[in-house]
């Protein structure tokens, strides 16, 4: 299982930004998918998840308010829309995929069995 994260870049205090996630895996839809971040220094953090069906979806508490996740299982794409970025949002942003579990996303990294390799979005003030 392959994911393809994009989107991130270098924006200002207050824009927003969409990530997104391509996963190489015809049964996409057999997959809770979840978003994480990690600044230097820091420790991944889990920021959203939606379930297999995208009925269900969960939040961290550090953008809770400020981002949205949704899917897509017939373009097995996963995304992340982030609203009013500021300079504490800058990290690197992961996208993964959980096998086990069905309809409540886990905030656990090592529930996820598959990542992508990152997208940086800097936010400068």
């Amino acid at each position: 299982v392959q994911l393809q994260a994009s989107g991130g870049g270098v924006v200002q205090a207050g824009d927003s930004l969409r990530l997104s996630c391509v996963v190489s895996e015809r049964t996409f839809g057999s997959y809770v998918m979840g978003w994480f971040r990690q600044a230097p220094g820091k420790e991944r953090e889990f920021v959203a998840g939606i379930s297999r069906a995208g009925r269900s979806t969960r939040y961290g508490d550090s953008m809770k308010g400020r981002v949205t996740i949704s899917r897509d299982n017939t373009k097995n794409t996963v995304s992340l829309q982030m609203n009013s970025l500021n300079s504490d949002d800058t990290a690197v942003y992961y996208c993964a995929a959980d096998p086990r579990h069905i309809v409540v996303a886990t905030t656990t990294p090592s529930d996820y069995d598959f990542w992508g390799q990152g997208t940086q979005v800097t936010v400068s003030s």
